[in-house]
């Protein structure tokens, strides 16, 4: 395991298949390739978190959102990627884009435009959304520092993004795009 600011690094092993942990907007989180089943599967096994339960992906800009673009009105659309005072993973309809080992047993993927600096530049480094999940094992707190996620996974991980965690106090707020249902505020 390394511990890097460096994007292309992080990006190149992101494309190699790793799991990287790097600091959200509140906590640390874990992420990887959403598309790449094996690498899913590794963050779900450390986490030992069920594939069923589904997990958030983050995109660092607009276009990486345009995959969901047009299954979506304009209106659904343009809340998807508007600046929100804090940080919402909208619950979006999706049978088409995101794997089911990402969606769960849901027929939806929940979907963050996210705003924290280092992570858009990572997502923008990587060209695409990537895998958010907080760092941390079942039924553990989520990781605050660097520390703690070398407590929780030491080398079983590839990289840790070495970046400052933002300031909001609580992980995302989860809300359904289409009935604005708050599922975790």
């Amino acid at each position: 395991m390394i511990i890097t600011s460096s994007l292309s690094e992080l990006s190149s092993i992101l494309q190699q298949g790793g799991v990287i942990a790097y600091p959200t907007e509140a906590v640390w989180g874990l992420g990887c390739d959403p598309f790449d089943e094996k690498a899913v599967l590794r963050i779900l096994t450390l986490k030992q978190r069920p594939v069923e339960k589904g997990l958030i992906l983050v995109a660092g800009e607009v276009n990486h959102l345009s995959l969901w673009k047009e299954s979506l009105s304009s209106a659904l659309y343009n809340l998807l990627i508007a600046k929100t005072d804090k940080p919402t993973s909208w619950v979006v309809p999706d049978i088409k884009v995101a794997p089911n080992w990402v969606r769960g047993n849901h027929q939806s993927v929940a979907i963050r435009l996210i705003q924290h600096e280092p992570i858009k530049a990572l997502c923008s480094a990587f060209g695409q959304v990537l895998v958010s999940t907080s760092a941390n094992t079942a039924g553990q707190p989520p990781a605050m520092t660097k520390d703690d996620v070398i407590h929780y996974f030491g080398n079983q991980i590839d990289a840790i993004f070495d970046a400052p965690l933002g300031s909001t106090k609580q992980p995302s707020q989860v809300k359904d795009l289409l009935t604005n249902k708050l599922y975790r505020d």
